[in-house]
Formats: C-alpha cells, sequence, structure tokens
C-alpha cells in the first residue's frame, strides 16, 4: 500500500467512525429512519467472535426498532470454494443461533439468497457500471487474488463486491453493520448505488437505491485459542452451540505465556490478552479488571475463569438453541416465511429497476 494510500484509508475510517457516532444518535432518536442488511455465510457454525462481533450488536438495532433483513448467503459459499459441503444444516445452525440469540422473526427478515431470484437479477444491471479494475482493486478479491497461486480465480470471486452490494440494494437496506475492513464493500454499494441513477435516473421520482452507510463495530477482533485469528476453517473457535465440557476442553487447550501474572497488554501478550478480553466480554467487564482480579493466578486460573465466564453467558442461548434444533419443522417454517417477505421486497425493486431501465415490457 502506498502512502497515498494508507492516509486516505485512514481518513476514510476516521470519517465513518464519526458518521457511526452520528448515526447512533439517530437511531435513538428515530430508528423507523433506518432499515439494515446484515448476513453470514453458512461455512460453518456460528462461534463466540461472530457473537461479540456482530450478532448481538443485530439484537440490539432490532430491539431498537430498526427494520431489519438478515442474509443466509449460501450462494457467496461458492466464491472459493469446490462444492457446497453440508450446507443445508449449517443453514438452519446459523437460523437456530440467530433465533437463540434473540432476534424475532416476527420483526426480522431472514432469508437465503438461493430463494430469492430478483435479488440475485440484480447482478446483471450492476455488472454493467462496474469495471474489471475496480473490481480487483477490492481488498478481498485482491487478497483472494494473492492468495490462488496455481488455482484460477473464480468470476463468483471477482463479482463478490457486486454480489455484496445486490444484497444490501435489493431491500434498499440505508444501513449496514460493518468492521472497518468491510469498508471499501460497503464503498462499492454507494458507487454502484449512485451510478444506477446516474444512468438510468428516473426524472422527478428520486433515485432508486438509497446511498447505505456504514455502523462501524465496537466490539475488537477475538482471537483463536491458538492465538491466530479466529476462524471456522482453522478449528480454533469456541462455537456458540458447544457443551460446557466442550467449551472447558478447548479453552483448558488454549496457548498463553509463561509469565504467571496476568495483565491486559495486546501488543506485549496476546494470547494471554485474548483470554482476558474474551472472559470480559463474557461478564461485561473491562479487561484491564478482570486481569488485576486473576493477579498472579496464572494460566490456570484464567483459563477457569474464562471457561466459568463463557459457560454462563452462553447457558441459556445454548438451551434454547438446543430447542429450536430439536423442531425441525419450525426452523423450516421461519426460514420459508422469511423467504417470502424477502421475495415481495425484491420483486418490488427488481419491478422499478426494470422501469428505471425501460424495460417494464
Amino acid at each position: 500500500m502506498s502512502e497515498n494510500e494508507a492516509t486516505t484509508e485512514v481518513t476514510s475510517l476516521a470519517r465513518a467512525t464519526a458518521r457511526s457516532r452520528e448515526i447512533e444518535r439517530e437511531i435513538a432518536s428515530d430508528p423507523s429512519a433506518f432499515r439494515i442488511l446484515t448476513g453470514d455465510r453458512p461455512t460453518g457454525n456460528l462461534h463466540i467472535g461472530h457473537y461479540f462481533g456482530s450478532l448481538e450488536n443485530r439484537v440490539r438495532l432490532a430491539e431498537s426498532g430498526l427494520e431489519t433483513f438478515v442474509v443466509i448467503a449460501d450462494y457467496q459459499v461458492i466464491t472459493d470454494r469446490d462444492g457446497v459441503g453440508p450446507i443445508k444444516e449449517r443453514v438452519y445452525s446459523l437460523l437456530a443461533d440467530y433465533l437463540a440469540a434473540g432476534l424475532d422473526p416476527e420483526k426480522v427478515t431472514i432469508f437465503t439468497h438461493s430463494s430469492v431470484p430478483a435479488l440475485n437479477q440484480l447482478m446483471l444491471p450492476f455488472l454493467s457500471i462496474v469495471t474489471d479494475a475496480e473490481l480487483r482493486r477490492n481488498p478481498t478479491v485482491k487478497s483472494e487474488l494473492d492468495d490462488t497461486g496455481e488455482r484460477p480465480m473464480s468470476g463468483l470471486m471477482l463479482t463478490y463486491p457486486v454480489h455484496q452490494a445486490a444484497d444490501i440494494l435489493f431491500c434498499k437496506a440505508n444501513l449496514v453493520p460493518v468492521g472497518k475492513d468491510q469498508l471499501p464493500h460497503l464503498e462499492q454499494a454507494r458507487v454502484i448505488a449512485r451510478r444506477f441513477d446516474e444512468r438510468y435516473g428516473r426524472a422527478g421520482e428520486g433515485p432508486v437505491f438509497p446511498a447505505p452507510e456504514a455502523l462501524l463495530s465496537k466490539s475488537g477482533t477475538i482471537l483463536g485459542l491458538d492465538g491466530t485469528k479466529m476462524s471456522k476453517s482453522k478449528g480454533n473457535t469456541i462455537e456458540l452451540g458447544m457443551t460446557a465440557d466442550q467449551t472447558a476442553k478447548l479453552l483448558k487447550r488454549a496457548v498463553t505465556d509463561s509469565d504467571r501474572h496476568i495483565t491486559y497488554e495486546p501488543e506485549r501478550r496476546p494470547e494471554v490478552s485474548n483470554l482476558v478480553n474474551i472472559a470480559a466480554l463474557c461478564l461485561d467487564r473491562d479487561p484491564r479488571d478482570v486481569a488485576e482480579e486473576i493477579g498472579d493466578g496464572g494460566g490456570g486460573g484464567l483459563k477457569r475463569l474464562a471457561t466459568e465466564a463463557v459457560n454462563e453467558r452462553f447457558a441459556a442461548h445454548r438451551a434454547r438453541r438446543a430447542e429450536l434444533v430439536a423442531n425441525a419443522g419450525e426452523l423450516e417454517r421461519i426460514l420459508r416465511e422469511g423467504n417470502a417477505r424477502a421475495n415481495e421486497v425484491a420483486d418490488r425493486t427488481l419491478s422499478e429497476v426494470r422501469s428505471a431501465m425501460n424495460m417494464d415490457y
């Protein structure tokens, strides 16, 4: 990254952070002004990093009165994989965690990509207003291109940012909760919304699509139990659906260091600080206070506290999740109704798009 690019990125992040604070104040004043789109790829079971990084906040926003759409992005599973794996099981696993966490299907529209044809049809006009060079500059696409080695990058991976734009714009979401690394994807959606209006604008009727804004996540990164990035593919996660015993066994193997005195110093002691942070998040406490309480308790004391904190925090979630998983018919009904609502919205949006493009025949 050049010096100019780095400066631009810092400036963009500062602007997005300031705007996120303003949006939070606006939500408190009038939540009805916002419609949210968020979601996950069903590549595995959700873990505590997902919960504290996004799921907990989704529940808060939905309960605040914001209209919320949650996409289970099943088509995006094949952007970088040779197959879908046990996708049906994973889709319902995500749905069970959403519901157990507190998302109310009567208030929140939960749906799958593959069940909403009109959403995916938006890809065609959207692809016509972006360039190959723009897509290749997207950080996620660039990273994939760098990591492919001898394997060619799929066309779906190259157009991943456009598919995400279709996710956001099909329901005319004007707010997207994201981490700072996802800002370029949101900017691509904003560019597509603006260009569509410039090319196919409806005189006197206003733009077809709003310019979606970012609501930055407040939660810091939770590392995996091996000290690297928490990832479903690495097997270093504490899944939301794990039992208390499974959680205890995983945390017992977690990486720490040889210093018996526990401190919260993320730069100098990332593994120890990560466990302190996990315990603090589960206890709703400041990590420095948690570290001070453990003191000379060492890695064993830290792991015991983290285990107790995680198991206590997610006991109710796990009980509710187990009930939901045992009732497959109810999960199927909820997803079917969410898909139906998403299709109604997508069909209306596609109709507007076709009208703006003079293709309503």
